[in-house]
Parts: structure tokens; sequence; C-alpha cells
């Protein structure tokens, strides 16, 4: 079992690259292979899943290992293979997007991801809503997606996050960018904490992001 390759980037194409490690290239399908360096001194470290079919062996390789873990988790879904839960990830922006849209049961988000229709996205989150905290993801911001399990949590009984979100959107930003702007802005927050307060804490961070 291969669990990560560090070597050179040689080449790479719209959904995969070719990793020279110690002279064998080896093919990596990867969520955005234009973000790999391919500077001739850097070497690049990709966290592997060794995918087996009846005909094919095939790679694909992760930054961290968060999109690692949370890679493998979509294949849990039913209806769900390798190539469509490597689009989830590339179009999902961080992996954290991803796991706070399955802990919110956010559908709007799913379904705007690639090849994720309304029940698919109803698969995802009853399949992985419960097995999220059984992952160890390693980022703070992956840490505190996690800690937010429900709608409750996101402002309806505690604070006036969900009229903050609506605001940042009214303004343009979108449903993707206002989550992940939460993540950076959750441990700050008071339960006491007016919209015009979320408001600028969460413009603040995104003039920064």
């Amino acid at each position: 079992m291969i669990d990560f390759l560090r070597g050179k980037v040689a080449l790479r194409e719209s959904d995969y690259a070719v990793l020279d490690v110690n002279g064998v290239g080896y093919r990596v399908f990867c969520p955005n292979p234009y973000a790999l360096s391919n500077k001739d001194a850097e070497d690049v470290t990709m966290f592997i899943h060794y995918h087996v079919r009846e005909d094919a062996h095939l790679l694909f390789g992760f930054l961290s290992r968060d999109e690692q873990s949370l890679f493998r988790l979509l294949l849990d879904v039913t209806g769900i293979g390798p190539k469509v839960a490597l689009g989830i990830l590339a179009a999902g922006g961080r992996p954290e997007a991803v796991i706070l849209a399955i802990s919110q049961e956010n559908l709007a988000f799913l379904t705007k991801l690639p090849g994720i229709g309304k029940k698919t996205a109803q698969r995802i989150v009853l399949d992985l809503k419960d097995k999220l905290g059984s992952v160890s993801f390693t980022s703070p911001e992956a840490a505190v997606a996690l800690s937010v399990v429900g709608s409750a949590q996101l402002g309806e009984g505690g604070h006036a996050w969900n009229e903050a979100k609506e605001g940042l959107m009214s303004l343009g930003y979108t449903e993707a960018e206002a989550d992940r702007v939460w993540l950076q802005v959750k441990p700050k927050v008071k339960d006491t904490d007016s919209v015009d307060v979320l408001m600028k804490l969460a413009l603040q961070a995104l003039y920064t992001m």
C-alpha cells in the first residue's frame, strides 16, 4: 500500500500530474494539478489513495491528509466513485468547506458540486454526517468545521450568524465564501454578538483571505 510519494512534478495535465520519484514517473490523479509546484529544485509530497479495479491500478494524490481522509470518506457513499469524489474536492475548495456543508446538511452547497444531484447530496449527508467525527482531520479549520453539527449551532439558537450570512450574500459573496469565513470568525464569536458585530468580523476576515 502506497501512503505518500515525494518527488518532483515532471508533467501536469488537466486531471493528473506525473511525479518523478527517483527516476520513476507515477501518474497521480489529483484535484488541481496546476496547484502543484513544478520548479526543478522543489520536491512535492502527495498523500496517496491506491485504487484497484479489474482493468487498472490508479493513484489519487492530495496535498494534505485532510483531503486524503475526506476523499476516502466520500468513496464510502453509494454511487460516488473516485472521479466524482475528486471533482467534489476540486470544486468544493478547502476540505473544511465540504466538511462544514455535510455537518450542516447544506444541500444547496453540495448540489452545486459536479456530478452531485439532490438525491446524491442527501445520501452524502445521511452516510457521512455521523462518520466525520471518527476521522482524525489535522487542520485547525477542519476541527472547527467538525465542531459545527446542525444549524442550531450556526446561529438559530445562540447568535445572529444566519442573518449575517444572508447579509454577506446580499453584498455579492457566495455561500461557499460565507461558510469558509465562518470557520475563521467562529472562535471569536459570542452568543450575545449582534448581526452588525458578526458582519464586521466576517468582512475583516474576507479582506485578508
